[in-house]
C-alpha cells in the first residue's frame, strides 16, 4: 500500500488527488494533508481520510483547525511545516499540488528522503529544474508528471528510445480568449478570463491558461522532465483538449494519447505507474467528436510564450524572474489591480530588467524570486 502525502490538498488537483484514493482504499492510505487557508475543506478531508498530520498556512488556520480535527491527528503550520511534511518517514509518496515557487523547498526536501514524487507543481522545475532533476537523479528519486501534457509525453515515450525522439508536441487549448483577437482583449473582465471553455482549474492556472503562460511553463517544465532541447519541443492549438499532446519520431511516426478533458486520468496514472486501473471518468469514444480541429501557434498573438521560450533558451535565473513576475502579475489582475494585457507588459518589463545568472544555487534563485515579485508589485 502506498502511503502518500499530499501538498496542496484543497485546490484542484488535491481534491481530485483525494477522489482517486478514495476509490482505491485498497492500494492508498494518506499519511499528511497539506493546505493554505481554506480551514473548512482541510477538516472535511482530514475526518475523511485520518491522516497523521495536516498542515496550514497560517498559525491563526492551525489553531481554528486543530479542535476540529480527528484524534491523534497532528496539525502544524508555515513554509517549514511543507518541508516537515514533505521528509517525514511515514510516506513514501508525495503529490505537489501547490500554485506557484512555494513548491520548491518541499519538493527538494521529499527528493532528499527518497520518496517518489508525483509533480503537479511545474514552477519547481520553472524555477530551479538544474537542481531539482540533478538531486533527483543522484538520489535515484522517480519524478512522475501529473500535468495532462507531460502525462500524455511521458505515456507516448514508454519503451522509446531518446535518440529516435524528433519533436515533443505540447497541445494547448487557447485558453479563455482563444478566439479574440489581441484588439478584442482590452477590458476583459476576471470573470471573462476564468470562464476556460474546456478544463476545471483554480483561477491562477485558468489566466496562466488565457495568456498562455501556463504553456510556457509546462514548455520550460518538458525541457527537464524529458532532457529535451528547446529547439525540438513545439505548442499547437488544440480547442477541443483530446489529444493531450503527443511526440514525433525519427521516422515522422506520431504518438499520441488522447481521452477526455479529465485531470483524474493523469493522476491516478502517476500514483499507479506503471500499472493502469479504471478511473471514475466515462468512456471515450471517438466517433462521438467526429473531428479534432487544430491551429499553428500564433507567437505574436500571445507573446508570453514567446517569451517563456526565449527564457528556456537562455536559461539561468531568467525562467524564474518569468515565473515570480507572472505570479504577481496574474494576482494583481485578479485583485483588479491592473488590466489583463498587463499582464504579459509586467512580465517583459521584469525581465528587461534582470541580468540573468547562469546555474544559480537555491539561495540565489530565492532571492532572484524575491526581487522579481518586488518588481513586479510596482512596475505597472
Amino acid at each position: 500500500m502506498k502511503k502518500i502525502t499530499i501538498l496542496g490538498s484543497t485546490g484542484s488537483i488535491g481534491t481530485q488527488t483525494l477522489e482517486i484514493i478514495a476509490s482505491h482504499p485498497d492500494l492508498f492510505e494518506v499519511e499528511a494533508l497539506a493546505a493554505g487557508a481554506n480551514v473548512q475543506l482541510l477538516v472535511d478531508q482530514a475526518r475523511r481520510h485520518r491522516p497523521r498530520m495536516v498542515s496550514l498556512a497560517t498559525k491563526e488556520a492551525a489553531e481554528q483547525a486543530a479542535p476540529l480535527l480527528p484524534a491523534g491527528t497532528k496539525v502544524l503550520y508555515g513554509e517549514q511545516s511543507l518541508i516537515e511534511l514533505a521528509a517525514d518517514p511515514s510516506s513514501d509518496y508525495i503529490v505537489t499540488a501547490m500554485v506557484g515557487s512555494r513548491g520548491l523547498r518541499s519538493t527538494l526536501a521529499a527528493i532528499e528522503a527518497g520518496k517518489t514524487i508525483g509533480l503537479a507543481n511545474k514552477e519547481t522545475l520553472v524555477t530551479a529544474g538544474h537542481l531539482v532533476m540533478k538531486r533527483a537523479s543522484e538520489r535515484g528519486v522517480a519524478i512522475l508528471p501529473v500535468d495532462s501534457e507531460h502525462s500524455a509525453i511521458f505515456q507516448c515515450l514508454n519503451g522509446e528510445r531518446h535518440s529516435t525522439v524528433k519533436k515533443l508536441v505540447i497541445t494547448a487549448s487557447g485558453g479563455s480568449f482563444r478566439d479574440r483577437t489581441r484588439a478584442e482583449l482590452e477590458g476583459v473582465t476576471v470573470q471573462q478570463a476564468l470562464s476556460h471553455p474546456n478544463w476545471s482549474m483554480g483561477a491562477k492556472i485558468t489566466i496562466d491558461s488565457a495568456t498562455m503562460v501556463n504553456k510556457g511553463l509546462e514548455v520550460i517544465e518538458a525541457h527537464w522532465l524529458f532532457d529535451m532541447p528547446y529547439d525540438q519541443i513545439d505548442v499547437i492549438i488544440h480547442p477541443e483538449s483530446i489529444i493531450h499532446s503527443y511526440v514525433e519520431f525519427a521516422d515522422y511516426s506520431i504518438i499520441a494519447q488522447l481521452g477526455w478533458p479529465d485531470m483524474r486520468v493523469p493522476i491516478q496514472y502517476a500514483l499507479t505507474y506503471p500499472d493502469r486501473l479504471p478511473t471514475p471518468t466515462k468512456p471515450f469514444h471517438l466517433a462521438e467528436l467526429g473531428k479534432l480541429h487544430f491551429r499553428e501557434m500564433d507567437y505574436e498573438r500571445f507573446p508570453c510564450l514567446r517569451m517563456a521560450f526565449e527564457c528556456g533558451r537562455i536559461g539561468g535565473s531568467l525562467p524564474t524572474v518569468f515565473n515570480a513576475a507572472n505570479e504577481v502579475a496574474v494576482a494583481r489582475f485578479l485583485d483588479g489591480q491592473i488590466a489583463f494585457l498587463d499582464i504579459e507588459r509586467t512580465i517583459e518589463a521584469v525581465l528587461s530588467r534582470h541580468k540573468p545568472e547562469q546555474l544559480p544555487e537555491l539561495e540565489t534563485i530565492e532571492e532572484i524570486d524575491r526581487w522579481a515579485r518586488s518588481e513586479a508589485a510596482c512596475c505597472i
